[in-house]
């Protein structure tokens, strides 16, 4: 059997043992059903949307809840329902490619500089420091104030800097896994670089990137729409909850659906990428296993 393939059996084997036991848990149940709901929601939103996200009817503007409108419309006629599911299309646009793009990275500069010489791993941790020096609003301000606000300005800025938070994760595990004896035993046997870091270390920090990956999500989605509620993140008339926050704050004396309809979204996401990561984080420590599956 190859290395690959011992790789991909032993993954496929922990991925398995971990949704038993998150299912059995009724927090990370409960966070897996809302995970699934709003991701089910985003990718079928061409269906499950009622009417255009963008279409405009002056005459229906600003009605409240109805059998027509569920969530009302906005201030030119737009049907809030359907902005809603579309903009959760837009949140995990974001979320997902740049939580995937900094693990990744963040992933490969920890293992490198977590097993390699001290030269590079210092160089390493110097670029994180220096990345995180920058307070991640205020980089993501300064970088769409320069290039003009869309969707893959504010992917790259957020990626940036979240991946210093994962390098330093891995960069630590890798730290502690080098000096284990089993990694000892493998490298008096022979066993080349490549095959201590692919079939060694790389499982045994996957668990907690995962934890940290479904913590951040809601987080990703929070920066998204704050830079939409201030203008610096999608353009209108793309639907995004930051976009149904700004004017339902700007409409609230006139409709206070508005912004219940853009601030119920963050808050389920939260809860739900939240209650998930806690039960993760319970089933991957062994020494909480015990406590969060029973």
């Amino acid at each position: 059997m190859t290395d690959t393939a011992i790789a991909l059996y032993k993954a496929r084997s922990e991925l398995g043992e971990i949704i038993y036991h998150l299912v059995r848990n009724p927090l990370g149940l409960a966070g897996l059903i809302i995970v699934v709901a709003i991701v089910g929601s985003a990718l079928l939103a061409p269906w499950i949307a009622p009417y255009d996200p963008v279409a405009m009817n002056i005459q229906d503007r600003l009605q409240g809840p109805n059998a027509a409108h569920l969530l009302g419309t906005d201030q030119i006629g737009r049907d809030t329902f359907s902005r809603v599911i579309w903009g959760g299309r837009v949140a995990l646009k974001v979320a997902l490619p740049t939580i995937a793009g900094a693990v990744a990275f963040g992933l490969l500069l920890g293992m490198i500089a977590g097993y390699g010489p001290k030269w590079l791993d210092s160089l390493i941790v110097l670029f994180f420091d220096t990345v995180r020096s920058f307070p991640t609003v205020m980089f993501a301000l300064a970088v769409v104030a320069l290039v003009g606000p869309s969707l893959n300005t504010v992917i790259f800025v957020i990626m940036v800097t979240s991946i210093p938070t994962y390098g330093r994760v891995v960069r630590t595990l890798t730290q502690s896994l080098k000096q284990s004896e089993f990694i000892t035993a493998e490298r008096s046997l022979g066993a080349k670089v490549p095959r201590i870091m692919g079939i060694h270390i790389l499982p045994n920090v996957l668990g907690p990137l995962a934890v940290l990956a479904a913590m951040d999500i809601p987080t990703v989605v929070g920066l998204e729409a704050g830079l939409s509620f201030l203008g610096m993140g999608v353009k209108p008339p793309t639907p995004s909850w930051g976009v149904l926050l700004a004017d339902g704050y700007a409409l609230i004396r006139n409709t206070p659906w508005l912004i219940i309809a853009g601030g119920i979204p963050l808050i389920l996401t939260t809860l739900g990428f939240t209650f998930l990561g806690e039960a993760l984080r319970d089933v991957v420590d062994p020494k909480l296993r015990g406590k969060g599956g029973k």
